[in-house]
């Protein structure tokens, strides 16, 4: 047994959803992606500024008759070991993205995924234990890539647990793929299971 290759044409009927043959859906795309990517971002850089800096507040020297020029605090920015000017600080990077605009980046990501050979259908997905080499052994018999997004119905944790040592493996919901993860991978493998899903996010 072994995936089969979904194309465009394939993908609808598996699917029974229009999906995209044309340009449409680029900038949704690119607006999701880089969405999904900006909300991963901590934002909890940080420089100290003169205010925050563990320097002395004493006036180094007296403000007039040494020939230096005058200064005021240790913590200057114009001193070594002073405040950092115009630094990085805590920022909330997250954006917006509506179910609308993420929707058509999910239908682009599955349209170019067939587009370009990298979408397949496989029967059915499951292991009968947690073992990484069972998944290894899957992933063989199905003549695939160990660079895969395997998107099923349900996923229980037997599978998560045999996938997280193969570092280029995932294996998702389709309640819970977005458009990021399918362009990440080499091959998108979906289970027949998860057609149902899928269609109604299309939908």
């Amino acid at each position: 047994m072994s995936a089969k290759a979904l194309n465009l044409q394939a993908a609808e009927t598996a699917l029974g959803a229009k999906l995209i043959a044309n340009g449409k859906g680029t900038q949704a795309l690119h607006d999701t992606v880089v969405a999904y990517q900006a909300n991963r971002r901590a934002g909890t850089h940080a420089t100290l500024t003169k205010a925050t800096v563990n320097r002395s507040g004493k006036k180094p020297w007296r403000q007039k008759g040494t020939g230096n020029a005058r200064a005021g605090y240790a913590s200057s920015p114009v001193w070594r070991g002073g405040g950092v000017v115009f630094g990085p600080q805590p920022r909330d990077y997250s954006k917006i993205v509506s179910k609308k605009v993420k929707k058509l980046a999910l239908n682009k990501a599955l349209s170019e995924a067939a587009k370009t050979d990298r979408l397949f259908a496989v029967p059915t997905f499951s292991l009968k234990s947690s073992k990484t080499r069972e998944l290894v052994a899957w992933i063989k018999e199905n003549k695939l890539q160990e660079n895969l997004l395997i998107v099923t119905k349900s996923v229980d944790q037997s599978a998560v647990l045999a996938s997280r040592n193969i570092p280029k493996v995932e294996v998702i919901n389709a309640s819970d793929v977005n458009a990021e993860q399918i362009l990440r991978y080499k091959q998108v493998i979906i289970a027949e299971d998860a057609y149902p899903v899928l269609t109604n996010r299309l939908k």
